[in-house]
């Protein structure tokens, strides 16, 4: 994250939509490595954020061919043969026009209704696709070979033949500047797109509209086309069933508390030993008739049993929390850094630490002055 991303970040007192956690624009526990544990591990649909990251992926890839193409071309293309060459002079306007494409993660498609996108980029993007169709509609061995001598230097980007890259590792590989790409890296990319995620009985499909897919199918393999466009209807209808379905269990599991399930339910289980533990013992100096200094002793298990139970309620440690750590997996704690939400959480550890200090507080007095008897 850069230095104006943690600006933003210590700046914003609010929660952070699904796209800035997607734009690697927020900081644990709801950046994006955080929220690609939560679709792993709660939601079981990690399948659909790959798709997200590999489609922006395969924009970034396609802005960084577009940029390296224009300038090999202008270096490589002498002012005399720009001048005669009618193709060479179009192609260069054409590149020229592109000169603005930025080198950022590609968000939402600007097919989604309401979102506000920044005019420039958008019209940057539509110009790429544009490019990128009409360079594949008029590729001649000519032109091939012209560029043949810029392209056969490239260095290829690395890919993980799995598929499963994790984000930071997307992100390193798309914003590598040692890294050049050519059109056989783009085609490849739309095709792994394609039969990793979308063509029936693949390994990692994806629900979609039948119909969308079908589209995207004949576009890539009928049409031969792989520009970004082709994919952003797909990509806006997972943003926002990724924004409808998961990202509200998402803060409501990291910006409202700091566990996850598995150590919820086991602090329910230590809840119930502990409150049997402790009406037992609170019976027991009770129908004994022992004397108040001995049943002062109730009090450890029901304070440790209303820690607990108060934890299991809220999904909050409160220490952990008070200390600013947050449960990546079980077990697996790590420093909350983005402010707003630490504060948050902050807040939240003093309440339930309150309501489990009171209802401690309660049992203990009930049972330490009750009148006792001798069965």
């Amino acid at each position: 994250m850069s230095h104006h991303d943690i600006s933003d970040a210590e700046s914003r007192n609010r929660l952070p939509t699904l796209f800035e956690v997607l734009s690697r624009r927020t900081l644990a526990p709801v950046d994006l490595f955080s929220f690609y544990i939560y679709m792993r591990d709660q939601q079981r649909s990690v399948d659909y954020l790959d798709f997200w990251l590999d489609v922006s992926q395969h924009m970034l890839l396609c802005r960084h061919y577009v940029r390296e193409l224009r300038r090999s071309v202008l270096v490589a293309t002498p002012d005399i043969e720009r001048a005669d060459s009618k193709q060479s002079s179009a192609m260069l306007d054409n590149l020229e026009n592109l000169g603005d494409i930025p080198l950022e993660e590609a968000g939402p498609s600007r097919l989604r209704p309401g979102f506000q996108e920044n005019e420039k980029d958008r019209d940057a993007d539509h110009r790429l696709s544009a490019f990128l169709r009409s360079e594949g509609a008029t590729s001649s061995p000519s032109r091939q070979n012209s560029l043949g001598s810029s392209e056969e230097s490239a260095h290829r980007i690395p890919s993980n033949e799995d598929g499963r890259q994790t984000p930071d590792s997307r992100n390193n590989d798309s914003n590598s500047p040692g890294h050049t790409v050519d059109r056989n890296d783009i085609r490849a990319s739309a095709e792994k797109i394609l039969y990793t995620y979308l063509l029936p009985g693949s390994e990692r499909e994806i629900m979609l509209p039948e119909s969308m897919v079908s589209t995207i199918i004949n576009l890539v393999e009928d049409d031969g086309r792989d520009d970004p466009e082709v994919f952003d209807p797909a990509k806006d209808y997972v943003f926002q069933a990724m924004e409808r379905d998961a990202f509200p269990g998402f803060l409501q599991a990291k910006a409202l508390g700091n566990m996850v399930p598995l150590s919820t339910i086991l602090r329910l289980a230590f809840a119930l030993i502990s409150f049997g533990g402790g009406f037992w013992g609170a019976f027991y100096v009770v129908l004994r008739n022992k004397p108040r200094n001995i049943r002062c002793w109730i009090i450890l298990p029901f304070a440790v049993a209303s820690y607990f139970i108060i934890s299991y309620q809220y999904k909050i440690d409160p220490v952990m929390a008070i200390l600013g750590y947050s449960e990546y997996t079980f077990m697996n704690w790590a420093p909350i850094r983005e402010p707003y939400v630490r504060k948050l959480l902050n807040k939240r550890a003093l309440v339930t630490a309150m309501i489990a200090f009171l209802t401690a507080a309660a049992l203990s007095i009930l049972f330490i002055f009750v009148p006792g008897t001798m069965l």
